[in-house]
């Protein structure tokens, strides 16, 4: 008889026993399934109120995970349509902190150098400048950015109820891009 422990995504502690074969296949089943996507811990530089940089480690979602999700979400079809194969910069800029949004929980605010890279890897790139004008200007009602925009630092954007609303119109065709 083997025996083994598994804690499941929603915290439940599961122990398994039985024939190694099914032990085998439960944790294959319940380890590759069920996994979350791959959050990588990312060092930032703060300001203490003292005066001193302290280095802190920061949550940050696999780029490449968004990408994927873009391309193999339930919208896929419609995403690339109405907004990979259009024009639009702020339907193009706003797309990865959709998926964010929708299918990560929120939880992952995004720089606009993640913005350009996520772009990139989709096959339609935007300049790390041209997000950010984009970001602060034309987007700025659909996102909420952590901090005040200043050159050098990077802000942390998510997406707002009312970006939510418009991408969702635009994917859906409802929207004309107003």
């Amino acid at each position: 008889m083997a025996k083994a422990n598994i804690n499941l995504p929603n915290g439940t502690k599961v122990e398994i026993e039985g024939t190694s074969e099914e032990v085998k296949h439960l944790l294959e089943f319940y380890g590759e399934c069920n996994r979350p996507p791959e959050i990588k811990k990312k060092k930032i530089n703060l300001d203490s109120p003292n005066g001193k940089k302290t280095r802190i480690m920061k949550d940050q979602v696999d780029l490449s995970e968004i990408v994927n999700l873009i391309k193999s979400c339930d919208e896929a079809e419609a995403i690339e349509s109405r907004i990979l194969d259009r024009i639009s910069q702020v339907d193009r800029t706003l797309l990865p902190l959709y998926i964010v949004h929708e299918y990560l929980k929120n939880n992952y605010p995004l720089t606009s150098g993640d913005i350009s890279k996520v772009t990139t890897d989709l096959g339609i790139p935007l300049a790390i400048a041209n997000v950010s004008r984009t970001l602060s200007n034309t987007a700025s009602k659909y996102v909420i950015g952590d901090k005040v925009r200043k050159r050098g630092q990077p802000v942390r954007y998510k997406m707002s109820r009312r970006g939510v609303q418009y991408l969702k119109g635009v994917i859906q065709g409802s929207s004309s891009g107003n």
